[in-house]
């Protein structure tokens, strides 16, 4: 709409829109404040890594009730704003999410917004912000919006394949060792009747080990046995799907129309819930990495 806006006061001035007297015309003395903008293009050849999270999100998750240590609905509407921000920018090559926050990986290649790091955040930001607002609904049927969430985003470049699976390794050991802190101290608050002040208190200097026995010893808990979207997070890569969709076809020497079962295949945005700092998830799913993906 701007575009035009622009071409048709080109016109109005007399000149056809991109021709070299329209250019000159269309310029104006206060062009020069363009020379201010930095230039922000990332390095070449690098992963670049854009990480949201969620801004003030322990006061919005206490504000609209989330369910503790963690709500399924919550987590589903992450994946769902993350699965729609990688339909709408396809040089992502992998995305991972845990509690409030995504990591996005676009290819090393990419050429997207001429790799300036601005347009990168700014684009996966407020896709995946309005994106939230738009299917909150979907997930917290029975719980009204009070106001819209914010989220905060960085770019990071990796210039190596190692670099970036420990990236993603880093941020997955961090999905477990905070799930394993929130599953023992909403243990001891809900089941175990104690405060947050004294729960924090009982877990002050304890080891792995040592929550793991506590839930064990107290309330019957084996951490291992938790469902894997919350020790392990979520990976969302791209799969080719076979569907089986009914389409209407006209069939030699008859008058009507058929219904048939098509298959057809079709590349999707999949949710995995696995370990990705070993090596099995890398070598099942090779094309990520891959150099001319």
């Amino acid at each position: 709409m701007l575009r035009c806006c622009r071409a048709a006061a080109a016109i109005a001035a007399g000149c056809a829109p991109g021709s070299p007297r329209g250019l000159a015309m269309a310029k104006s003395k206060f062009e020069y404040v363009r020379d201010f903008e930095a230039d922000d293009t990332v390095l070449p050849n690098c992963w670049i890594v854009v990480r949201l999270d969620g801004r003030n999100f322990h006061r919005f998750s206490e504000q609209h009730e989330f369910k503790k240590p963690n709500d399924d609905r919550a987590l589903h509407l992450m994946t769902k704003c993350a699965q729609t921000v990688m339909q709408e920018l396809e040089d992502i090559a992998i995305a991972y999410g845990q509690s409030d926050e995504y990591s996005f990986v676009f290819k090393k290649k990419s050429r997207w917004f001429k790799r300036r790091a601005s347009k990168f955040m700014t684009h996966v930001v407020s896709q995946f912000s309005s994106s939230y607002v738009f299917y909150w609904k979907d997930y917290f049927k029975d719980q009204q919006l009070l106001y819209p969430p914010g989220f905060d985003g960085r770019i990071v470049l990796y210039p190596s394949n190692q670099n970036l699976k420990d990236y993603l390794s880093w941020r997955q050991a961090d999905c477990h060792i905070n799930n394993l802190y929130n599953t023992v101290f909403w243990m001891l608050v809900q089941r175990g009747g104690l405060t947050p002040v004294q729960a924090q208190e009982r877990l002050r200097g304890t080891l792995a080990g040592d929550k793991n026995e506590i839930l064990f010893s107290e309330f019957n808990i084996n951490y291992n046995n938790e469902p894997l979207m919350y020790r392990k997070g979520t990976v969302l890569i791209w799969q080719k799907i076979n569907e089986v969709v009914t389409k209407k076809i006209k069939l030699p020497k008859e008058e009507e129309e058929k219904e048939v079962e098509v298959t057809r295949t079709k590349t999707k945005v999949v949710p995995l819930h696995c370990d990705i700092i070993g090596d099995q998830f890398w070598e099942e799913y090779p094309e990520i990495l891959a150099e001319d993906s």
